[in-house]
């Protein structure tokens, strides 16, 4: 324990890591950088407002944000448990049957529950007027009866969980047939997805706090898992992937974070995005391995939302160039990535999770390693790590999505050279009202673990 302890201080000595609620570089000699830098200061008046509604209230708020956006509804639709979004959009349990329900929330009057007579029940816990059908051809009629109940006869825009192509597959629940359906009952459906990630990508003040603790634990067993391997370093102790992943997954039981497993990837394994180690599949660390910890957890408490990290660290005392080269491309896009979202915050200016992957892959582009960056720059970041907010993505998917105050994704640039080597530098970003920040200290430039 008390070389472990050692040389825990020691890597932490010699990263610098400077844990401040702002990034500083005070106490270093000159010309010294900094591995850390702490997280971006979150200005008064900016946190996030948003509260869980009881489904009364919730109706309500949905309405304002039907008007707001210049919708006539909003239609939910669930067969089987088709749209695992409408609980906590609706803040309702699991109401998933045997048989199809619709709900309709239109932007003014009372919403309209259709469902099943073996079923009449099934929506009981929301408010509306209840039309029940039998046979199916009663589905067209009853949704007509809804939309048209206050005698309006023009074009209607009605918002369902739909993505115009596709573009982005985690808002489209609804099938084709039952959009087709709702069209022909003379409607115009129009996808619900900057809905969607209002009433359930938004966090509460309550929800940062739990990702803040969260974070700031789980970047200090990153440090540890540095130190561990340092030690076994030292003692010429054999050492896996598995070993160290291991270790971090006791840690964050210990720690009060769900201990699920992590990617732990040395050299070649890096240069595959989703590496896991396994008990069967799993690589040596040694002297002179580059090491890759990508890591995803939470406090665990009900609606806390995730951490996401990505840290790299050299079993050396200093980093080959080879490394250093590669890192600080992608170190300067995702700086580039975060620089821009916080921009546009400042000044009030509307901006899409596809923009911001346009200018991440930019500078990855331009220094000429555009085809070995194989994913998207970033996540959005809610209760189950992928959350249901704007991606940002414009290369998998086009998420047009805009960013909206207090919601979080991370970003996340890699270069990965098959065969060799991979390098992903990972943040995770709030963003408020009038600014972005960084919600916990991040890391600068490859960790040398044996300095």
């Amino acid at each position: 324990m008390r070389n472990y302890l050692l040389s825990f201080l020691l890597l932490a000595a010699a990263s610098a890591a400077v844990l401040s609620q702002t990034p500083s570089t005070s106490g270093l000699s000159k010309g010294q950088k900094s591995n850390i830098a702490g997280p971006t200061e979150q200005k008064q008046g900016d946190a996030p407002t948003a509260q869980v509604s009881p489904p009364s209230q919730r109706i309500a708020e949905i309405q304002t944000a039907l008007r707001a956006a210049k919708l006539d509804g909003w239609l939910f639709y669930d067969f089987r448990g088709s749209d695992i979004l409408i609980p906590r959009i609706l803040g309702t349990d699991r109401m998933s049957g045997t048989r199809r329900w619709y709900y309709y929330v239109p932007a003014n009057g009372e919403p309209t529950k259709v469902v099943h007579a073996i079923e009449p029940e099934k929506l009981d816990s929301l408010p509306g007027t209840k039309l029940i059908y039998r046979e199916w051809q009663l589905i067209g009629d009853n949704l007509k009866k809804a939309f048209f109940a206050g005698g309006n006869t023009t074009s209607m825009k009605i918002a369902m969980e739909y993505s115009p192509n596709n573009d982005i597959p985690y808002i489209s629940r609804v099938d084709a047939g039952t959009i087709e359906m709702v069209r022909s009952l003379g409607v115009d459906v129009v996808t619900s997805a900057d809905l969607v990630q209002q009433f359930e990508a938004v966090w509460t003040p309550e929800q940062l706090a739990m990702h803040t603790e969260a974070a700031t634990k789980q970047q200090k067993i990153i440090l540890e898992a540095f130190a561990e391997i340092k030690r076994r370093m030292l003692e010429n102790e054999p050492t896996t992937e598995i070993d160290i992943q291991q270790f971090m997954m006791k840690r964050f039981g210990e720690e009060g974070l769900n201990p699920e497993p992590m990617i732990v990837a040395v050299n070649a394994n890096a240069a595959s995005p989703h590496y896991f180690p396994t008990q069967k599949n799993n690589s040596p660390i040694k002297m002179g391995d580059l090491v890759l910890i990508d890591t995803v957890t939470k406090v665990k408490k009900p609606k806390a939302p995730a951490s996401d990290l990505t840290w790299m660290g050299y079993v050396g005392e200093s980093v080959p160039e080879e490394y250093t080269k590669i890192w600080n491309i992608v170190f300067d896009a995702q700086q580039a990535a975060f620089r821009f979202v916080q921009d546009a915050f400042r000044n009030g200016r509307t901006i899409t999770g596809a923009q911001v992957d346009d200018v991440s892959r930019g500078v990855i582009r331009k220094a000429g390693y555009a085809d070995q960056f194989l994913h998207r720059t970033g996540h959005s970041i809610g209760e189950e790590g992928h959350g249901n907010g704007a991606n940002i993505d414009n290369l998998e998917t086009r998420d047009s999505r805009r960013l909206i105050a207090s919601t979080a994704f991370s970003i996340e640039p890699g270069i990965y050279l098959n065969g060799k080597f991979g390098v992903r530098s990972e943040i995770d970003v709030y963003v408020t009202g009038k600014d972005a920040i960084i919600t916990a200290p991040h890391q600068t430039q490859i960790l040398a673990i044996m300095k």
